[in-house]
């Protein structure tokens, strides 16, 4: 019979042999380093004085990412009604909302050794994949390891507004047009012909750095705030911010962009 994941990752941890951590005693210091695709490593705080538990197996740390790896809360998404009532959000494709625990350092280019800094910092809050990373139990709370190549856009508050999001990297936010339901002949289109339509065009909202090259330097977006894009069918993530709709589209996904008048 395979051993678990929690099982090998605590007898790694014990041995200290195959993860990458440095770990502080009153009187011992141990010492060992791997590879950076290492998702975690034990932290050297004050902290480890504190019983932590990962999966219901007490760890003798707290945790701490390498790398580009990210560690997310998952918090509940929240639509709010025409009433101002909050509703949790019943869509069960929209990307997954968090708040960010720790977060690494981000990762070294495999060819220049730069390091693309990660994105996020603790506290923040980010849109990720709904099957993105690795679903854990850390501390009796339910988390989520993910990679910053998987985080959609961030924000700081309570909850996303269009004033506070900010597209992570190379994605861009681009408001949906809503869809005709009549012809150009007068024909009237059923809703229900068109749920399962995805729209690939809409208006640029938000735009993010650009993707970061070998160099440590961010490439040159291939639309601005205002212009109209055209993407590939089905590239878009779809997430509501403040009751409308828009979808997170990659730069390399765009197929055409109209400059604003």
């Amino acid at each position: 019979m395979m051993p678990s994941y929690t099982s090998l990752f605590v007898a790694a941890m014990a041995a200290a042999t195959t993860s990458a951590f440095t770990t502080n005693f009153p009187s011992t210091q141990i010492s060992s380093s791997s590879s950076s695709s290492t998702a975690l490593f034990m932290s050297s705080t004050p902290e480890l004085t504190k019983q932590c538990f990962l999966d219901g197996k007490k760890i003798r740390g707290p945790i701490t990412p390498l790398g580009n790896f990210v560690l997310v809360r998952t918090k509940d998404t929240l639509d709010a009604t025409d009433g101002g009532i909050l509703l949790p959000d019943q869509a069960k494709d929209r990307p997954t909302e968090g708040e960010v625990v720790a977060a690494g350092p981000g990762k070294l280019h495999p060819h220049t050794g730069v390091r693309i800094t990660n994105p996020v910092t603790t506290g923040d809050s980010v849109l990720f994949g709904k099957f993105d990373g690795h679903d854990m139990n850390y501390n009796e709370e339910p988390v989520t390891m993910i990679r910053d190549d998987d985080v959609l856009l961030y924000y700081k508050g309570v909850r996303m507004t269009l004033a506070n999001v900010i597209p992570c990297r190379d994605y861009v936010l681009v408001a949906i047009e809503k869809q005709k339901t009549e012809t150009s002949s007068g024909i009237v289109v059923a809703e229900t012909v068109m749920k399962d339509y995805n729209p690939c065009e809409g208006k640029v909202a938000k735009v993010g750095e650009g993707r970061m090259t070998s160099t440590g330097e961010f490439s040159t977006p291939p639309c601005k705030e205002g212009d109209f894009v055209k993407f590939r069918d089905y590239a878009g993530n779809e997430v509501k911010i403040e009751g409308k709709e828009y979808s997170l589209v990659r730069m390399v996904d765009i197929l055409t962009s109209i400059p604003a008048p």
